[in-house]
């Protein structure tokens, strides 16, 4: 079982249940999927950066990435519908819980100039969306090999019906959030 999951279930469950006082187990807010993505524009006129990019994701993530394709056509950025723009992957489970884990004890620790997360992430349905400048802020990606920097979205999806209720949340998985 995953590190995180295992906490999640003996210590932060528990406490959820007693702050907001749930009455039932499902009732209490839990993680259902990471969705990392990948905005891939340059693979336009460059094939390999979409490979490259697809690889490191795949590094990061654990397992393939699914490419995206654009879905209209946009005459000022040469974007026809069709084209290969970017690349994202759906967490769930132990991989998801696995990747949190990496993500607040190892890349975020390792980020430039980091003061917190934004707390204003959180949209009203209590999902939370953060963004990463470049990948090689993750350990599995060897600094000195990297072709082209590239930033990538996580959106975090809770099933929270507050984003109050999803703050604290990933706060007690460990999210390290600034304070305002």
């Amino acid at each position: 079982m995953a590190r995180l999951l295992e906490r999640y279930k003996t210590e932060i469950a528990p406490a959820l249940q007693q702050e907001f006082g749930y009455s039932t187990v499902m009732a209490i807010p839990r993680l259902t999927k990471v969705v990392v993505s990948m905005g891939v524009g340059r693979a336009l006129t460059e094939k390999k950066r979409l490979d490259a990019a697809a690889a490191d994701l795949a590094l990061i993530a654990g397992q393939k990435p699914l490419v995206c394709k654009a879905t209209k056509s946009v005459a000022n950025f040469k974007l026809r519908e069709g084209n290969e723009v970017g690349l994202k992957v759906t967490l769930r489970g132990r991989r998801m819980y696995e990747f949190v884990d990496r993500l607040i004890n190892t890349a975020i620790p390792r980020m430039r100039d980091f003061r917190g997360l934004n707390p204003r992430g959180f949209d009203r349905s209590g999902n939370y969306n953060m963004g990463l400048s470049e990948q090689s802020v993750f350990p599995e990606i060897d600094a000195g090999k990297i072709e082209y920097q590239q930033g990538m979205d996580i959106a975090f999806v809770t099933t929270a019906g507050s984003d109050d209720q999803a703050r604290k949340l990933l706060t007690l998985l460990g999210m390290p959030f600034r304070t305002e």
